[in-house]
């Protein structure tokens, strides 16, 4: 089995892929607190590097969802964990001989596409598909500090020829519903009504099981060394494009969140 190393192990996202990705390979995590039943190594990504290196030897791959996932998390706290912590990863899996890195961008990394459409935008079964190629454009430092990710994944994938995906995950709930009470209610970063809301579900929605499928496909594809997808699931109100995907590493989704019209 390939051993791989998984940030933010203990998070709501990681909670989901160490249970899903459990049988596929030997899973070690490098956390703020210890993973009960996971061999677990404690440490903070944002404070000093060298204390973080031990966690990466004998390491095959890293499954980077540690940070902070919030749009309206402060400057100190983006900078401190998705920053400097993102740069701690990668420069840590570089000097320990780690050959592949899985890094959890963000659609919020190209936000206000969707930010300048919306509500209309959710009502259309074919009109903006974004692409890998689309120019960035972050909604918030969040979405910026994916950017970033991005932009060193690069770097380290042609400077030093680490194997590095970005998957732009969508909408991951907790309950991994798209059609639950509290999907109805939407976020608090993005006010709509009920209806707006559920349409949106049925556009940004990945079930945990295709986000699992995704990172299992990326770390299968040792041949691929740069590359940016798209993790939503088969929806019907879907603006992101899954051709890319499909194409490169083979990945298509077996979920889908239910058409809104038939459920409001």
């Amino acid at each position: 089995m390939k051993r791989v190393l998984i940030t933010g192990a203990e998070g709501n996202i990681g909670s989901s892929m160490r249970s899903l990705l459990a049988d596929r390979y030997e899973l070690h995590a490098l956390t703020r607190e210890s993973v009960p039943g996971l061999e677990s190594f404690v440490a903070d990504i944002g404070g000093d590097l060298d204390a973080l290196l031990p966690a990466f030897v004998g390491m095959d791959a890293v499954l980077h969802l540690a940070g902070s996932s919030g749009m309206q998390h402060p400057w100190e706290a983006v900078l401190h964990n998705n920053i400097i912590g993102t740069y701690n990863v990668f420069e840590a899996a570089r000097q320990q001989g780690v050959k592949q890195i899985v890094y959890a961008s963000s659609n919020h990394a190209v936000g206000l596409y969707e930010l300048d459409r919306m509500p209309e935008l959710y009502k259309r079964r074919a009109g903006l598909e974004l692409d890998h190629t689309a120019p960035v454009r972050p909604d918030s430092l969040y979405g910026v500090s994916k950017v970033f990710g991005e932009g060193l994944a690069r770097y380290y994938s042609d400077k030093f020829g680490l194997s590095i995906y970005c998957v732009r995950i969508g909408t991951a709930r907790l309950d991994d519903s798209p059609n639950s009470d509290a999907a109805r209610k939407g976020q608090a970063w993005l006010p709509l009504p009920e209806e707006a809301n559920l349409r949106r579900m049925a556009s940004t929605w990945q079930s945990k099981r295709d986000l699992a499928d995704e990172i299992d496909a990326c770390l299968q594809a040792e041949d691929v060394k740069f590359d940016i997808f798209y993790g939503v699931s088969d929806n019907p109100f879907r603006f992101w494009d899954l051709e890319h995907v499909r194409a490169v590493i083979g990945w298509h989704p077996r979920d889908g969140a239910p058409d809104p019209t038939e459920s409001v």
